[in-house]
């Protein structure tokens, strides 16, 4: 999507859009605490250090449009990379819980993971073709209710065998929540393909 006139260079780095970016950028550092989990003796800090990031970047991500709509800085730019970055640390934070050496997300929950990624990819593809249409697709409040479970999920499993030693129940609460989120994820995800397709026909 190209830069329109609107998007003028103080509005490329208004804050909502500084705090997108640190949200993209917030994505490798994850990579990077797992990565230093498999190589410090004390894979605690790790843990602790990724879900301090993912915390963060949640709370940008709240923040970001937030203060867009109230200090009038929407951009085109921003309503780009807004979706985009959410997407890159859910998936990568599934990703990397799957792929662990705690093997956090595994067996059937997996199966939560995957219906959660299938449907961003479907509604990805599905808001590309319809903005070609020129037809939105608002977020539903189910949908916002949806991403809460999933961010709460997302936070336990990270903290994961660490939040374990605190409170025990830890890991089963963050799978028990992702299977939640996975639920309305199907249901949001056939409202809104089940929308489109209505575009799509007319």
């Amino acid at each position: 999507m190209s830069i329109t006139k609107k998007d003028k260079p103080a509005l490329l780095f208004s804050l909502p859009n500084i705090l997108t970016y640190g949200r993209i950028v917030a994505v490798p550092l994850v990579v990077l605490c797992f990565y230093l989990e498999g190589k410090l003796q004390s894979s605690d800090f790790a843990r602790w250090s990724a879900l301090a990031i993912f915390i963060v970047a949640s709370i940008t991500d709240f923040l970001d449009g937030y203060i867009a709509r109230i200090w009038q800085q929407t951009s085109n730019i921003g309503k780009m990379l807004d979706p985009i970055a959410d997407k890159l640390l859910v998936s990568t934070c599934l990703l990397l819980l799957a792929a662990d050496t705690d093997k956090t997300i595994a067996g059937w929950s997996l199966w939560a993971a995957i219906i959660i990624l299938c449907r961003e990819i479907l509604v990805s593809g599905l808001r590309e073709y319809l903005a070609e249409l020129k037809v939105s697709v608002p977020v539903t409040q189910l949908a916002k209710w949806k991403t809460t479970v999933q961010m709460l999920a997302i936070g336990f499993l990270l903290a994961g065998s660490a939040g374990d030693k605190i409170w025990p129940y830890t890991t089963e609460a963050g799978l028990s929540l992702l299977w939640i989120a996975a639920i309305i994820t199907l249901y949001t995800g056939y409202d809104y393909f089940r929308a489109g397709l209505r575009h799509i026909i007319e």
